[in-house]
């Protein structure tokens, strides 16, 4: 075989493109559901329509590309699924600004053209994420790309609700939710963000006897009751009696629930259970009417003075007039408290009466627990297994519906009578009839991801094949909001069986300091800057060596170019491999112990990588296989196949041709494109990509010549530290004698004197320093070779700087008040301190003793 040559630097843009058009071209990313191969199968978490890569997708995307990429090498019928969300509010709100921009709004077009504009923004503008996957290097499955709202996805979502609503598990009320003034539509939980703001905290006297506390002023028009917890003391004969509300002449009663905290505040609270969530549970527990105050648009409908304006101008119209009548008690402002805002448009969110379809989570939800607790499912790490639990055992109803004009249509018609009817998908709505203007809430669709891509409710192959998959890699930020919702979904629709074998979460990504990413901090990665900048294995390496399973991953520039170097370093390597000779080929039995030694490594370093991807432990698996390439590899397995080589040994040829092609295929999953271009020049063969994965090999299991290695380096590693500490370059050669007769070192004298620069001792060798490491006894003549009172000099001075700290460390170590005021880890970083000043002393001495007269 000819060898290929290699550029002599690597550059990630002139590799990834081609790369990828080829992997693409040749199928190797396409899934056969008639493969007699055990199936892989993984969907992707669903971008939005509307998004960009992210850091955060980028992360999620490297985890997800390098279990396929492992799966296919490892024989398996690896399918990775990818697609969009439709994103209801964020792409609703994207259009709307356009046609905004042209003075329009969507009433102006009406709702079938507003959809078509909205269809059309996504065939133009959408999906920029799809072409920014390729560049990550995602081997996704496009020939199975889907969309939530495409047809096959569409059937999916109108069979599902049928079948809940004929179960008797959908339903419509009248229900507390979060509410968008701006949007007018009602908002998950997800899709509401919370921040402390500034705002006040207004104490009002209802009656000589009752005090409130409110930050919300201008509901108190929509109180109905007062409650006081029925154990408090102070309120227990005021309960079933009435106080007047404020400004509006209503008489309402006192009520005791147990859900009032008598510590809080004054012990009594207002209650108004169309715009308050725990205000509405207490009303429904004590049959208290609920009045609604607020329109859809935030603007109050109650009590003349107040009517028509917009709730932050009547907040502060009613303390006016409280204050007016002497009924405010205490003003405190500015109070710092949580307020929710639209996740889209920042617009504060109001707790709102209103009527929505909603999903009776309770018996889906125990499936979805019972299903991890009894192992069909496996959260991983275990530990967050617990905030599963308490989200799925502690599940409220799910709001379903949506007040927006793109998404699934809810596909019930009601009659002119008032009858209300569900329509499946191959069923026509009775003439006369009207649908429902709703749509559902987006994660409805994405809750059916794991199946309905795979042609749910139709019995397809895919779906024998694939499902349940193999593992969802996901955020645990959403945790409840979409796996617990897909476990419900999938174990409904499916007969029991769980949508993933295994949840694997991994945290959010950080800066350096370990701060969230926020524009306002200025500390945002764009992920595609770094592709551009370092390239893309060295952003999905720098990604991948922080994470670690369910926590969050701190990343940096200087990271990402430390990664870059890595992928150089593994590309200078290999280059230097072919350069002398590298082939693949069968392994002769006369190795050398170096040989034997890297082999052995190679068989601890596959094993230990496999048993850290079974556990999802990139961290551990890239910076197992980073220390194996450059530590082992690198710095010492290619010092000493030079000096063989150069010795005429042939075999270490087909040392380095095999260790190589196993590291490029271990590295693969992790770097994809630098690997892929290295493992073609080193073996001619087609793609790293179908070539198969590592197996550990216990014939190359060699204790013996771990053992002669590790002891070569020990004496190596001291000896290039003696040179360092007395001055000598790096290339100085000096003359030394080695004790290496009768011990395992003595065949690698020749490649100890190599790598040291050690000269062997001639007539009149005289020692200047003497010393020992790893059994052998070392004798080395630096006369001429250093200044030796420039020398000493600094020696002594580092000597004397050393001696301090050691008297003052001993100093605190000693006194008495401070061993025992100290905190441990104080003391015993001062106990650390001392034995380091005390090497440091023992190291210095031995040197200035080893230095030669002068």
């Amino acid at each position: 075989m000819t060898t290929p040559e290699l550029p002599t630097q690597y550059t990630p843009a002139d590799v990834e493109t081609r790369s990828y058009s080829r992997w693409e071209s040749e199928g190797y990313f396409r899934a056969d559901p008639g493969s007699s191969r055990e199936p892989y199968s993984i969907v992707l978490p669903p971008p939005n329509v509307t998004g960009v890569l992210h850091i955060g997708h980028a992360l999620d995307h490297s985890i997800q590309d390098a279990l396929t990429r492992r799966a296919r090498m490892r024989g398996k019928e690896a399918l990775w699924v990818p697609g969009m969300d439709h994103a209801g509010i964020a792409t609703q709100n994207v259009v709307e600004r356009k046609l905004g921009a042209e003075g329009l709004s969507r009433h102006d077009l009406g709702r079938q053209a507003f959809v078509e504009k909205v269809w059309q923004w996504k065939e133009e503008s959408g999906g920029a994420i799809l072409g920014q996957m390729r560049r990550l290097g995602d081997s996704v499955d496009w020939s199975r790309e889907r969309f939530t709202m495409d047809e096959g996805l569409s059937r999916a979502v109108q069979t599902i609700f049928k079948r809940l609503f004929d179960d008797g598990l959908i339903y419509r009320a009248e229900r507390i939710i979060n509410w968008c003034v701006r949007c007018h539509t009602a908002l998950s939980d997800i899709e509401v963000e919370h921040s402390e703001d500034d705002g006040e905290l207004v104490s009002i006297r209802y009656s000589d006897e009752v005090v409130v506390a409110t930050t919300r002023a201008e509901t108190m028009l929509g109180d109905t009751a007062v409650a006081v917890n029925p154990a408090d003391e102070r309120y227990t004969h005021l309960v079933g009696t009435y106080v007047e509300l404020p400004l509006t002449g209503r008489r309402i009663p006192i009520v005791a629930d147990e859900h009032v905290d008598p510590a809080f505040g004054t012990g009594a609270v207002k209650v108004t259970p169309a715009h308050d969530p725990n205000d509405f549970e207490i009303g429904r527990r004590h049959s208290l009417p609920s009045l609604t105050v607020m329109d859809e648009h935030g603007v109050i409908t109650a009590h003349g003075p107040f009517q028509g304006l917009d709730r932050f101008e009547a907040r502060p119209a009613v303390v006016a007039a409280l204050r007016a009548e002497g009924r405010i008690v205490a003003e405190k402002r500015p109070y710092v408290h949580s307020v929710g805002h639209c996740s889209r448009c920042k617009t504060v969110v109001e707790p709102r009466l209103s009527l929505q379809w909603f999903v009776n989570v309770g018996p889906l939800a125990k499936e979805a627990g019972d299903a991890v607790r009894d192992g069909r499912t496996r959260i991983h790490p275990p530990e967050l297994a617990k905030r599963y639990f308490d989200w799925v055992d502690d599940m409220h109803d799910w709001c379903i519906s949506r007040q927006l004009w793109w998404g699934h249509r809810i596909p019930v018609w009601y009659g002119p009578a008032g009858e209300v009817v569900c329509v499946g998908p191959d069923e026509q709505p009775p003439a006369g009839y009207t649908q429902d203007p709703d749509v559902l809430d987006t994660w409805f669709s994405s809750a059916l991801w794991p199946f309905s891509t795979l042609g749910w409710p139709e019995k397809t192959a895919d779906l024998s094949r694939f499902y349940p998959t193999s593992v969802l890699v996901t955020g645990y930020d959403i945790l409840f909001f979409w796996v617990a919702r897909m476990m419900m979904f999938g174990l409904y629709a499916m007969e029991g069986q769980p949508p993933f074998q295994v949840v694997a979460l991994h945290g959010m990504v950080r800066d350096q300091y370990g701060k969230k990413m926020s524009k306002s901090f200025g500390n945002v990665v764009d992920p595609l800057d770094w592709i551009d900048r370092f390239g893309a294995d060295a952003t999905r390496f720098t990604l991948l060596r922080g994470a670690n399973p369910g926590a969050d991953v701190a990343v940096s520039e200087e990271w990402a170019a430390g990664s870059r170097n890595f992928c150089n370093k593994i590309w200078n390597a290999t280059r230097f491999a072919l350069m002398n000779g590298a082939a693949v080929g069968e392994l002769p039995s006369d190795l050398t112990a170096a040989d034997r030694w890297i082999l052995s490594r190679l068989q601890h370093t596959i094993e230990a990588a496999d048993a850290a991807f079974e556990e999802f432990e990139f961290a551990k698996v890239s910076d197992l296989l980073y220390h194996f390439a450059w530590d082992e590899v690198c710095d010492w397995y290619l010092e000493l196949a030079k000096i063989q080589i150069a010795e005429g040994r042939t075999g270490t040829r087909l040392v380095l041709g095999h260790v190589f092609d196993a590291l490029l295929r271990l590295l693969h999953p992790l770097v994809p494109f630098v690997t892929e271009e290295l493992w073609q020049a080193v073996t001619g063969g087609t793609s790293v990509m179908v070539a198969q994965w590592p197996v550990a090999d216990p014939r190359y299991r060699d204790p013996a010549a771990e053992s002669e290695i590790t002891a070569l380096q020990e004496l190596v590693t001291e000896v290039r530290r003696f040179r360092s500490d007395q001055g000598l370059k790096p290339g100085q050669r000096v003359a030394a004698r080695l004790g290496l007769s009768g011990t395992a070192l003595a065949a690698q004298e020749a490649a100890i004197r190599s790598l040291l620069r050690l000269e062997e001792p001639g007539d009149g060798f005289s020692a200047t320093a003497r010393f020992a490491v790893a059994g052998v006894s070392v004798e080395i003549d630096t006369a001429g070779a250093i200044d030796v009172v420039a020398e000493r000099k600094r020696l002594e001075k580092d000597l004397a700087v050393a001696r301090k700290e050691a008297a003052q460390v001993s100093a605190k170590l000693g006194n008495e008040q401070f061993m025992a005021k100290a905190p441990e880890d104080v003391v015993a970083k001062v106990r650390a301190r001392a034995t380091q000043s005390g090497e440091d002393i023992a190291r210095l001495e031995a040197q200035l003793a080893a230095l030669p007269a002068g």
